[in-house]
């Protein structure tokens, strides 16, 4: 497995973030062209594909939705235990979700002073995980 670091950390899945949305982006399409040349004639037909695929639309966005959020609860927990156990403190409560994600990739000896500048100075998700000096991979992702 590739050493993970700043430029390599996103993960998209081809069957799931190309290959699908690409399936159901031409079958919206599809289904729109079908109701304008024979919505008149076939009507119940027309809408039910066009309501089939807003169905389907919406699995696909929630599917990975739900995931994240899940995903994001368990880093939060993570990290605050992770800084607890280093400070005896909890994270302060004016990080936001995507600095305390972007936080999980720093080691223990540079977490508290990001903490603190990120905090301090509201940095981004992308100035955190850029200024990590010694990247700690997460393979665990959804």
């Amino acid at each position: 497995m590739q050493e993970q670091n700043f430029q390599n950390h996103s993960k998209y899945v081809l069957g799931y973030h190309v290959i699908t949305s690409v399936l159901l982006l031409g079958a919206l399409i599809t289904a729109i062209i079908y109701t304008v040349k024979n919505g008149s004639e076939q009507a119940v037909l027309a809408i039910t594909l066009l309501l089939t695929i807003a169905a389907l639309l919406g699995v696909f966005w929630y599917t990975r939705v739900f995931a994240l959020r899940a995903q994001d609860r368990a880093i939060r927990a993570e990290e605050n235990l992770r800084y607890f156990v280093l400070t005896g403190k909890l994270l302060p409560s004016n990080l936001r979700m995507g600095q305390i994600i972007a936080l999980r990739f720093a080691p223990n000896e540079e977490l508290i002073a990001l903490v603190e500048r990120a905090a301090t100075e509201a940095l981004s998700a992308k100035e955190i995980k850029q200024a990590i000096q010694n990247w700690k991979p997460d393979y665990h992702r959804a």
